[in-house]
C-alpha cells in the first residue's frame, strides 16, 4: 500500500527466515535505522548535494529514520511529504522571533526529574529520550533528556512519590517514546502503575506502532491490558504513513481493548490540505482509531518553516466539518505555556 500516492516505493531489503525472533524484529529495525542525510538521499535516489546540504542544516538534531518508514517514502521525489518530515532543511538554522527551545513550557512545569505536570489531575512521565523517528518539527528537540531517569530502578523514587499523590488520576507515558523500552522493562513500569488505585487511566504517547509496526508484540499487548483503562495516542500526519503493516498494528491495539487516538500536527507543505486530511481521518476511522487532535505547530526553534497560519487551519477544519461526520473531525488545538488545558482554536 502506498497511501494517497500511486507511485510505488522501492522494495527495500527485509528480514527473512528465523534469524531474528519475531518479538525482537523491532529492536533490529531501531538499530538499523538511517542516521545520515547523505545515506538517506542515496537510498531514495536523490542528489548527493541534497543530502550534504541537509547534513549541514541539522542544527544539532540528528537524522533517525527506521527502514519501515523509509519504505513509504517515494523514491526520487525531494518533495515527498514523509521525507520532508525527517530530512533536515536549511531553514532550521534560521532564528525566528516567537520560536523558542521550550515552546510549551515543559521546563517550567517539571516536578521531580522527568515528571511534567501542566494540567490538574494528570502527570506526564518523560520515560526516556529515545524516539522511533526524529521529526524535524519535534517540540522536544531541545529537551534536556540527560536529566531524565533511564531505567525502572531509577524511576523508583518518582513512582513512590506518584503513589502517594492521590490527586493524580491519569498518568501519561511520553518521551522520547516510551515504547522504545524493551517489553520486560515496559511491563515492569506498567505493573507498578497498576498498583496505584488512584490512577484510573494510563495514557501512552507513541509513534512506534506507526514508524515500526513490528513493535506491537504479544508482550506489549499483554502489558497494555494490565491497567483497567489504557489509552494509546499515536501520531500520524499523512495518509501515506498508513500501510498494511501499520493497519495491522493499530488493529491489534484496538482489539486488545485500548482506546486508540491519533494526533496530527498541521504542517505547511505536508498536510495543509482539506482533501488530504479528510482522507487521513477516514482511513483512521476505518481502523477504529479516533482522529482526536490536529495540533497547531508548537513554536519550537528550528521549525518555523512548517508553520501554517491559524486562519488557514480554521478554514481547513470548517471544510472538514462540512464533509465528514462529526466523529471524524479532529479538534484543532494549540498547546500554550501556563494554560490548564490545550486551547481549542476551532
Amino acid at each position: 500500500m502506498t497511501g494517497a500516492h500511486d507511485t510505488p516505493v522501492r522494495d527495500w531489503p527485509s528480514i527473512h527466515g528465523g534469524e531474528i525472533h519475531a518479538d525482537k524484529v523491532w529492536q533490529y529495525e531501531m538499530r538499523s535505522a538511517i542516521r545520515d542525510s547523505v545515506k538517506l538521499c542515496e537510498l531514495l535516489e536523490l542528489p548527493a548535494s541534497l543530502g550534504e546540504r541537509a547534513d549541514r542544516s541539522k542544527a544539532g538534531f540528528s537524522v533517525f529514520v527506521p527502514q519501515p518508514f523509509l519504505r513509504r517514502i517515494r523514491v526520487g521525489d525531494p518533495n515527498d511529504p514523509l521525507l520532508k518530515q525527517v530530512l533536515p532543511d536549511p531553514a532550521e538554522t534560521t532564528l525566528t522571533e516567537g520560536f523558542s527551545q521550550d515552546p510549551v513550557g515543559d521546563q517550567t512545569s517539571k516536578l521531580p526529574p522527568g515528571v511534567i505536570q501542566k494540567y490538574p489531575g494528570r502527570a506526564l512521565l518523560v520515560v526516556n529520550g529515545a524516539c522511533a523517528i526524529h521529526c524535524r518539527y519535534c517540540f522536544r528537540r531541545h529537551f534536556p533528556y540527560k536529566t531524565v531517569p533511564h531505567s525502572p530502578r531509577n524511576w523508583q523514587p518518582v513512582l513512590n512519590q506518584l503513589a502517594q499523590d492521590t490527586r493524580i488520576t491519569e498518568l501519561i507515558l511520553s518521551g522520547g517514546d516510551p515504547l522504545t523500552m524493551v517489553d520486560a522493562s515496559f511491563r515492569e513500569l506498567v505493573d507498578q502503575i497498576a498498583q496505584m488505585p488512584h490512577i484510573q487511566r494510563l495514557r501512552i504517547h507513541t509513534r512506534l506502532p506507526v514508524v515500526i509496526p513490528s513493535r506491537v508484540t504479544d508482550e506489549l499487548i499483554a502489558a497494555i491490558q494490565v491497567c483497567p483503562t489504557t489509552v494509546v495516542v499515536v501520531h500520524i500526519n499523512h495518509p501515506q504513513e498508513i500501510d498494511e503493516a501499520v493497519g495491522v498494528a493499530l488493529k491489534k491495539l484496538v482489539q486488545a481493548g485500548a482506546l486508540v487516538l491519533n494526533q496530527a500536527v498541521l504542517l505547511r507543505g505536508i498536510n495543509d490540505s482539506v482533501d488530504l486530511l479528510a482522507d487521513l481521518s477516514l482511513r483512521l476511522v476505518a481502523l477504529r482509531v479516533m482522529p482526536y487532535y490536529l495540533n497547531q505547530l508548537d513554536r519550537v526553534a528550528g521549525a518555523a518553516h512548517f508553520e501554517v497560519p491559524v486562519a488557514r487551519g480554521k478554514a481547513i477544519i470548517k471544510q472538514l466539518a462540512d464533509q465528514l461526520p462529526g466523529y471524524a473531525v479532529p479538534k484543532y488545538v494549540q498547546d500554550l505555556p501556563d494554560c490548564d488545558s490545550k486551547q481549542r482554536l476551532a
